[in-house]
Formats: C-alpha cells, sequence, structure tokens
C-alpha cells in the first residue's frame, strides 16, 4: 500500500476467532446484490449478503449526493481473515445489514483492484485512531470526506471494542443532527491528507551520509535474538536486509562483519520458523510473535517476490546454499501453486481453509504417525517440533527447525546422510497427505503490479540459479500482461475472468518496467528494454508532477478523489516513486538517454528530505541513491547466447554479489551498429580472435576486453 507502513491485525487477544466460521456454499441464494457483476474474488465474497452492497462507481456515488447519505465504505481482501469474521458476523447478520441498508449507501471495496481508495482512507483511519489494518471502515459525507472510522468492529460491546450496530446508530444521528461538526472534521482530515501527499524538493548534496543513517536506524532497532527489526509482530523486512546487504559489501574486510551477521539471523529464522512453509515452500504473510513461529497463514505473491530475491542476494554474497535452497523452493512454490495456466501470476492464498485459519498447514504428532513409519515419523516430528502439547491452537504445530539435523539424527542414533535422506522421503509423502486436504482459497486475479514484482523475482532466479525454467515463467508473464492488460498505450491494474479493467497506478508502472529490465539482463532479448523504456516514459507523462517533482500514485486521467497521493515510504511493498528511480538510473546507463538518469536524479531529490527525516522507512530509495553513488559497473559480453564459453562468462556475472551493476549482451549474428543505438554499452564491441569476449566499463570507459575467465573475473571484482 503506497506511503503506509505495513500495517498490523490487531486482533490476536480476542479470545478464540475460530469460531467465526465462513459460510459454506448453498445451492440458491437468499439475497443477491450488485457485487455479483464484479470480478474481485473478494467482492464476490460478499455478492450474497443482504448488505445491499455497491462496488465503488458513479452509481453508488451519484446515489449518496441525491439522497443526502453517508458512504459506509468497508475496504478488505479475499485472504484476510478478519474480514472473513466481520462478513459472518455483521454483514450477514439481517438486523445489521437493515440498519446499513437504511441509513446508509454502502461501497464494498478490494484493496489490491483499488490501493488508491485504500491509501487514502488508510491514512485518515491512522490519523482518526492511531492505527490500522483491514478490514477497514470509513464513514465519508457524500463529497467522499471521512468523518469517522475504525478497522474491525464486532456485531456488539465485545474485547473493549464498540458493537457494529450501536456505532451505525450513533453515526446515522450525528449524520442528520450534527452536519456542521461532521463536515467540519472531514475538511480538516481532508486538509491534513492532502499536505501528506506534498513533497518538497532539496538542492542539497546526495550523499551517503543518507544510507547510513537508515543503517544506525537498523542497527538500533535489531532484535538480536531471533532478528528482525523490533517485536512481535514480525514482518519480512526485505528492503532493508538488502539495503544492509549494500552496506556490508563497501565495508567487507573492515567494519561490515555485524551488518552481514544482522542479515543473515533474519533469513535463517524466517526460513526456519514457521513463517516458512517448510514442506510446499513459500513464505506467508508475518509471524505473530517475535520468533518467526506462528505465521498468519496467508501467503502473498508480493512476499514472495520480494523474499526470493534478497535470499538470492545473500547467496551471492556468502555462498550459502541454504539460502539458493530457499530461494528454488519459493520460486517453486510459486510456478506451482500461484500461476495461470497462461503465464501470469495470481494475487494470494487465504489464510483460511474449512473456516479455520492455517487449518491445512498445521499438524498433530497422530497425523504423522498415520502415514510414516515410526523411524521417519520420530524424525520429522522432532526435527520439526510437532509435538502432543502443540506450538499453535488446539495440540496442533507449524512447522519449525529451531536445531540442526545433525543433533537429531544423533538422539535417534542416524548416521548425518540416512537421516537427511529419511527426512527427504517424509516429507515427500507428508506433501502428498497435505495436497489431499482441503486447500486455502485462491484469489486468482492478476494484478499488474505483482507481476511485475515475480518477473523481476524469476528473472533474477534464473540468472543466479541457472534455471532456465524461471526466465521462461518472466516471459511468459511479460507477455501476457503486455498483450492482456493494456489499452492503447496504458496498462491497466487488474484481469480475472477475461477481462481486464481499472487504470493502472504509479506501482504497475513502475514494478513492470522494473522487471522487465532484470528479464532484458536474463534474456537478452531488447524487446524487454523497449517495452521498460515505453513504460517509464508513459509514467513520465501521466504521472509526474511538474510542480514539486515526484510521481503521482495515479495518472492524470483518473478519477478525481480526495486527494492525489504520492509517497516514497516503503509498506508491505516498496514504494513505487522509489522503484521507479532506480529503474529510471538503470535506463540511463543502459541506454544512455538522459532524460531517464536525469528523472531518476529528480526523483532522489525530490523525496532526499523525507530520505533525511525517516531513513529506514525509505530502503528501497536508498538502494536506488546507492546505484547513483556507486558509479556501476557496465559488462557487455560478445559471443553466441548459447555457447557455453559465453554461459561460462555470465554465469561469473551472475554469482557474484554485484547489485549495481548493468549487463548486456551482443549477439554477433546481429547488426552491432543497430544494437549499439539501443544499447550504447555494445556500440563498437567486437570479439576478439572470434571467441566470447567481455568488456568491463565504467561511465563507458573500458578496461581491455578479454576472453580470459580469470582476468574477467578480476575486473569484476575490482
Amino acid at each position: 500500500m503506497a506511503g503506509v507502513a505495513d500495517p498490523v491485525e490487531p486482533f490476536r487477544d480476542i479470545p478464540d476467532p475460530h469460531v467465526c466460521l465462513r459460510p459454506e456454499p448453498v445451492m440458491t441464494e437468499k439475497h443477491t446484490n450488485r457485487l455479483v457483476h464484479e470480478t474481485s474474488p473478494y467482492l464476490l465474497q460478499h455478492a450474497h449478503n443482504p448488505v445491499d452492497w455497491h462496488p465503488w462507481g458513479e452509481e453508488a456515488l451519484e446515489r449518496a449526493r441525491g439522497e443526502d447519505r453517508p458512504i459506509l465504505l468497508s475496504i478488505g481482501y479475499s485472504a484476510c481473515h478478519w474480514c472473513h469474521v466481520m462478513e459472518r458476523e455483521s454483514f450477514e447478520n439481517e438486523e445489521i445489514a437493515a440498519v446499513m441498508n437504511e441509513h446508509f449507501v454502502n461501497i464494498k471495496v478490494d484493496r489490491e483492484e483499488r490501493p488508491d481508495l485504500d491509501d487514502i482512507y488508510m491514512h485518515a483511519v491512522q490519523m482518526m485512531t492511531g492505527s490500522g489494518g483491514w478490514p477497514m471502515t470509513v464513514f465519508l459525507s457524500p463529497d467522499l470526506r471521512p468523518f469517522y472510522g475504525g478497522t474491525y468492529f464486532p456485531p456488539d460491546d465485545r474485547y473493549g471494542r464498540p458493537g457494529f450496530k450501536g456505532v451505525l446508530l450513533t453515526l446515522a444521528e450525528a449524520y442528520r443532527n450534527r452536519k456542521d461538526q461532521i463536515r467540519e472534521s472531514g475538511e480538516q482530515i481532508t486538509q491534513n491528507l492532502q499536505q501528506m501527499s506534498r513533497v518538497y524538493p532539496s538542492n542539497d548534496l546526495l550523499t551517503e551520509d543518507l544510507i547510513l543513517q537508515a543503517v544506525r536506524e537498523l542497527e538500533d532497532r535489531f532484535e538480536e535474538r531471533y532478528g528482525g527489526f523490533g517485536g512481535a509482530p514480525k514482518f519480512p523486512p526485505s528492503g532493508s536486509l538488502s539495503l544492509l546487504l549494500r552496506v556490508w559489501r563497501k565495508r567487507a574486510g573492515g567494519g561490515g562483519e555485524d551488518l552481514l551477521r544482522m542479515v543473515e539471523k533474519t533469513l535463517n529464522h524466517m526460513a526456519k520458523g514457521g513463517m516458512y512453509d517448510q514442506l510446499g515452500g513459500g513464505f506467508h504473510r508475518y509471524s505473530t510473535d517475535d520468533r518467526w513461529l506462528i505465521p498468519h497463514f496467508e501467503k502473498m505473491l508480493y512476499d514472495n517476490a520480494l523474499l526470493a530475491p534478497v535470499y538470492l542476494e545473500a547467496y551471492q554474497a556468502t555462498g550459502n546454499e541454504f539460502y539458493a535452497e530457499v530461494a528454488h523452493e519459493t520460486l517453486d512454490y510459486v510456478l506451482r501453486e500461484m500461476r495461470d495456466a497462461r503465464g501470469p501470476f495470481f494475487s494470494t492464498q487465504d489464510a483460511d481453509s474449512e473456516g479455520v485459519e492455517g487449518k491445512f498447514f498445521v499438524w498433530r504428532p497422530e497425523e504423522i504417525r498415520d502415514h510414516l513409519e515410526e523411524g521417519p515419523a520420530e524424525l520429522f516430528c522432532r526435527y520439526y517440533d510437532v509435538t502432543d502439547a502443540g506450538n499453535f491452537e488446539h495440540g496442533q504445530s507449524a512447522l519449525h527447525v529451531d536445531r540442526p539435523l545433525d543433533e537429531v539424527a544423533r538422539e535417534l542414533g542416524l548416521g548425518a546422510g540416512e537421516a537427511e535422506a529419511m527426512l527427504a522421503e517424509a516429507k515427500e509423502k507428508l506433501f502428498e497427505v497435505r495436497e489431499r486436504r482441503v486447500k486455502p482459497a485462491l484469489d486468482d486475479k492478476i494484478l499488474t503490479s505483482w507481476n511485475g514484482l515475480m518477473i523481476s523475482a524469476m528473472a533474477k532466479g534464473a540468472q543466479v540459479l541457472d534455471d532456465p525454467r524461471y526466465a521462461e515463467a518472466a516471459g511468459r508473464a511479460a507477455d501476457f500482461v503486455l498483450s492482456e492488460m493494456t489499452e492503447g498505450d496504458l496498462l491497466l491494474r487488474t484481469h480475472r475472468g477475461g477481462r481486464s479493467k481499472l487504470n493502472a497506478y504509479l506501482d504497475d508502472y513502475a514494478f513492470l518496467a522494473s522487471g522487465l529490465l532484470d528479464l532484458y539482463e536474463t534474456t537478452f532479448d531488447l524487446r524487454r528494454l523497449r517495452e521498460a523504456k515505453r513504460l517509464m516514459l508513459v509514467l513520465i507523462e501521466y504521472f509526474w508532477d511538474g510542480r514539486e517533482g515526484g510521481f503521482y500514485f495515479t495518472g492524470k486521467n483518473h478519477e478525481p478523489l480526495l486527494t492525489r497521493s504520492r509517497s516514497g515510504i516503503d509498506g508491505a511493498i516498496p514504494s513505487g516513486n522509489a522503484v521507479a528511480a532506480g529503474a529510471l538510473l538503470r535506463l540511463g546507463v543502459l541506454t544512455g538517454e538522459e532524460v531517464f538518469r536525469q528523472k531518476g536524479v529528480e526523483l532522489l531529490r525530490a523525496f532526499r528530505a523525507v530520505m533525511e527525516k525517516a531513513p529506514s522507512g525509505l530502503a528501497r530509495f536508498l538502494a536506488a541513491l546507492d546505484f547513483y553513488l556507486d558509479t556501476p559497473k557496465e559488462v557487455a559480453v560478445v559471443g553466441p547466447p548459447g555457447a557455453e564459453e559465453t554461459r561460462g562468462l555470465l554465469r561469473e556475472v551472475h554469482r557474484r554479489y554485484l547489485p549495481n551493476r548493468v549487463l548486456a549482451l551482443l549477439n554477433p549474428a546481429e547488426s552491432a551498429e543497430a544494437v549499439g543505438k539501443e544499447v550504447p554499452l555494445l556500440a563498437g564491441k567486437t570479439q576478439l580472435n572470434g571467441r566470447t569476449t567481455a568488456y568491463v566499463c565504467e561511465n563507458y570507459t573500458c578496461q581491455a576486453p578479454t576472453h580470459d575467465l580469470n582476468q574477467f573475473v578480476r575486473l569484476l571484482e575490482e
């Protein structure tokens, strides 16, 4: 969500929420509302509530204005456990629905389809309550100004929270009798929201001190025992870890050891905890405790798209095969579970199955003994800490690893190799058993921005792990988005059921363009570079603020809303402005076109003041700043793409942690003059003695070309 820190579902202290089950589908529906015509799985979940739901649109807004009714805006997403709870308790309650229908125009929004609305009104709720999360319930006057809001409301007073019915009646009465107060409150909140969207460009020097200040903040917040930053709940800090690796690389051999230790401790505990799906691969949304043990069990495409590259970077930096294994399993999980047959990637897997959170993923010892022989069962239970007491709810256990396999093997009198083979076979069998369980619901809508993130992750996986399956997957996803999710030169946000719709946002353009650049550096297909250039030019034309600088979250062709959001702060996903800055600077180096480099620098200047004020919240921007300050290496390879000598040189690039570099390849069968016009780095480059040849350059000034592998490695590491 643009500009909002990763929000916390603040309801873990409520007793036994899992009694609030989602209803089983029935053959005939008593109620049907306007949401039945939508494509979003989240909206369709509410299509048979007794609430007279509208999707966001002119019909609902005109009704509110014409009837002078307040708007009840409810925002959530399909994998949100507490959204399901509130639906069951309140939106399916005939009495509560009648109050909603009598006094309000009720609008339901999928935050993943409409992040613009979610961003504006989440900020408003945070202003009013001091916190945010989903489900989000906001009350608006017909001119869209918020005057009251919150997250989860129980149906009646409980857990120290006001009951939803009482809130509805109180607000309806206030709107009838105290409109002046409501107008004044809404005006003040609106002014604050508009002020938040401003930026203050700075001509102060862009220096490494901004990055080092962020590092100091992260060091102060680092949780020494289990890694991560701060206490429970813990969210995966992908951007912060990647930034720490960048700074570690510069300090390698002199003072950077603590930074690498912070990164490794966090990556190790996340991947060995219940946060990580030990059987099927892939990461859950966040940990409810400080140990990374019990997750919130939903799986988001974007989390896995952001975490896989960090594990790949750690593998490059350390050579630790464990990190490569985690990245492999994560990308394979996405290919297995989260990919449409046509190539693009789905959005989320639910936390719940059969109405119970985590049911698909947790185990009891007797279930394991039912499917494994005694020896493998005992090994599996001890290694993954599956006990009679359990570590989750009702004697169930989330699988996690808290000690080495060889230690468990010694306890059981097994050799290390024997235990490893036995465990691998047990995992395979239990995975097959788990596959027969009722799976969590899948939100199979396709989002341009999240696909952009996964295209990037797959491309990097293909590079570092030398696995062509990932390049093929990234290419197919890119082809789908660029062919099926466009309208003229413009991108669309979402696709499902054969329908693409909604204007794309900043994140869609920036994330997809960045992913296409990674794909170009994987396959060296010039189409990908051209597509990235085109998208960034559209972004500049439609989203750039020529007065203060920076990109707005919405384009100039977007419907007017309360404010036009703009932010550089990373949340659950990186800031679109920050990703755009990185993509623009890379494009500037690859294409030599000054418009891209200049816009990237202007972005850094637009958000410099924010970097100085809250540096650890802008990790992705600081990564772009590091690229700008570091004079990136420009690596050009001239040789047949499939030749082993070419592949050998490329492997040397990909196996090294070189965060600030660009890579291009010239196929001798292509016109060097034509390719050089698009990629100046390749202009004038030729093979030596008919062999694949590498050039390592900075600022288009190159070292002597070489086809000697050892010499090439020395040049890369200088």
